[in-house]
């Protein structure tokens, strides 16, 4: 169906006035390819705005539901990069999956016949984009049993070489487009040059395409499902114009020597303003519940339209004019049961670590990775993605949550390693898991872990140069200036303080050690630690801190005059 408001005769229309031709065909279910969890219910939308998107979420993936599908329109003169490429990732984050329809443009009173030559601006365009999934849905234009639906003329020849000249370029360039031909109106009389009947278009679109070729580019049906006449038909209808139009039209593939395709119903309604909106309600549970859900060839149904407040197709909103008010099919089909979909996700991107190659047994170590996304998923705990190491006899890790890492994008995570109590070498990779399934892993991580090493340093307290004190406190910073490990009361014989076993350093690396006593002016010293033993000194400590704020300033003079005990360290007893 045509979003536009100046066609003369509706496509939609045409089912009140065009006979019916109603044929019953027996239904058989043909074994298919297998699809991942999925979920059928969807919406058409009218306009791919942030406001609709979120209501068309609310909609299909409520109850249990995620990633159903919304159908769009994307014209010739609409491709904007910047535009839709906003348009996928809102659809991304709301796990909803795009059906694009291709439109030229509207000249008077049709719309443009597409030609060969456009074949390489639209492939450009669509390969710009960082699709929503790894199937790349793509209709081919709409219903050109019209004549006003290409270029004033039916042509189904015509129509058959520009299907094909597409399919076969876009196939070309990307194997994941998923190609179908345009839904047809399956109740268009046979009324040259502005109908053709579907069944003898059809016929003429495949002869022309070829049975193997067809089967080789098209991966999918389309149908316009309306239960007509007048899209008023019953749920129970079979056959030609109603509901179950696509099984009618599955027969006709069949004959042909077309493959089993699934089916996408991207069209179907009734008349909001013949038949009440309750009763409406009513009838899409049925047809959900009944027919579309049970039937497994049916993959995707987008009702036309969630939101269009003006004529001609008013009638088929599911929204009211006030475009806040809900009609009630969208509560109906929002509370009935559904599935959570597990669409393919191309998942790509990398894991940018530097960690150490020697550490040390029982310490913590706090680092940052960098996660980079290059695939089409957004990276989020809430949709099962984590960082994890596997098991294994020397550390444990402990990772940051991943939050919403669009495609292009990066996050730094922070990782917090601690190492058992096993000496000895070892290899690990970090990975990306999504729902506990590896999808990305790091370059292979070689380590070794060593005994806590020995620190012997050298103090004295001025006026004393070797002397004596219970009292000492040693601080460990690392490159980052964070606190890694600090030891209190460390006894201090003859000018030398001992650290039998330091936790928490890397080997090689430089560090900032500050030793503090309560009274004096702290010092510190740089030192690269290395295994086993470590020696290093300070320089004589200063009795100036007497108000112990590490820092000597006039607020000691005060603090001294208050208690001129404190004079007393100044002192050789």
């Amino acid at each position: 169906m045509r979003i536009i408001t100046f066609i003369p005769i509706s496509s939609r229309m045409l089912g009140i006035i065009a006979g019916i031709i109603v044929i019953t065909v027996i239904t058989v279910i043909f074994p298919r390819e297998i699809f991942a969890a999925n979920n059928k219910f969807g919406i058409h939308l009218a306009v791919a705005n942030l406001e609709d998107i979120k209501k068309a979420a609310d909609l299909v993936n409520s109850t249990g539901g995620k990633w159903g599908y919304v159908t769009l329109v994307i014209q010739e003169n609409d491709r904007n990069r910047e535009k839709w490429q906003e348009v996928f990732d809102f659809l991304r984050e709301f796990h909803l999956i795009p059906l694009i329809r291709l439109a030229t443009n509207p000249q008077s009173n049709f719309w443009k016949r597409p030609q060969k030559e456009d074949v390489d601006e639209w492939v450009n365009f669509l390969e710009s984009l960082n699709w929503v999934v790894k199937n790349r849905y793509i209709i081919l234009f709409n219903e050109p049993n019209h004549g006003l639906e290409w270029g004033g003329t039916v042509d189904p020849e015509g129509y058959a070489n520009i299907a094909k000249a597409f399919a076969e370029k876009l196939k070309t360039k990307n194997k994941d487009y998923f190609i179908m031909l345009a839904g047809l109106d399956a109740s268009a009389p046979s009324s040259s040059p502005l109908y053709e009947d579907e069944a003898f278009y059809l016929d003429r679109v495949i002869n022309t395409i070829s049975s193997s070729k067809f089967n080789e580019l098209f991966s999918g049906w389309v149908s316009h499902s309306y239960p007509n006449p007048g899209f008023l038909g019953s749920v129970y209808d079979t056959g030609r114009g109603t509901l179950k139009t696509y099984q009618w039209e599955l027969e006709i593939l069949g004959e042909k020597g077309i493959k089993d395709l699934p089916v996408f119903i991207t069209e179907t309604g009734w008349d909001g303003g013949r038949m009440s909106k309750e009763r409406i309600g009513d009838l899409y549970k049925t047809a959900f519940e009944s027919i579309w859900v049970p039937d497994e060839r049916v993959k995707a149904v987008t009702p036309f339209v969630l939101s269009y407040l003006s004529e001609p197709f008013a009638i088929f909103s599911w929204i009211a004019p006030d475009n806040q008010n809900f009609y009630p099919q969208y509560y109906v089909t929002q509370n009935i049961s559904k599935v959570k979909g597990s669409p393919e996700i191309v998942e790509k991107g990398q894991i940018i670590t530097d960690l150490p190659e020697k550490m040390i047994v029982k310490s913590t170590y706090r680092f940052k990775i960098t996660l980079i996304n290059e695939g089409q998923a957004l990276w989020d705990k809430s949709d099962g993605y984590e960082l994890a190491v596997d098991d294994n006899p020397y550390v444990e890790a402990l990772f940051d949550n991943i939050s919403k890492i669009k495609p292009g994008g990066d996050q730094s995570i922070n990782v917090t390693l601690k190492t058992k109590q096993d000496i000895g070498k070892g290899k690990l990779k970090i990975s990306l898991k999504k729902d506990n399934q590896k999808i990305i892993e790091s370059k292979e991580w070689l380590f070794e872990i060593l005994p806590l090493p020995r620190l012997e340093f050298k103090i004295g307290f001025f006026p004393k140069v070797k002397a004596q004190a219970k009292d000492v406190e040693l601080q460990i910073f690392n490159d980052n200036e964070e606190l890694i490990y600090k030891e209190k009361n460390i006894p201090v014989s003859q000018g030398k303080g001992i650290i039998e076993k330091v936790p928490n350093i890397i080997v090689g690396r430089r560090y900032r050690l500050v030793v503090l006593r309560p009274y004096y002016l702290p010092r510190q010293k740089h030192i690269i630690f290395q295994k086993d033993l470590n020696q290093t000194g300070f320089t004589v400590m200063l009795p100036l801190d007497f108000n112990i704020d590490g820092k000597f300033n006039l607020a000691d003079l005060g603090t001294l005059w208050n208690n001129k005990n404190l004079s007393s360290l100044w002192f050789i007893k």
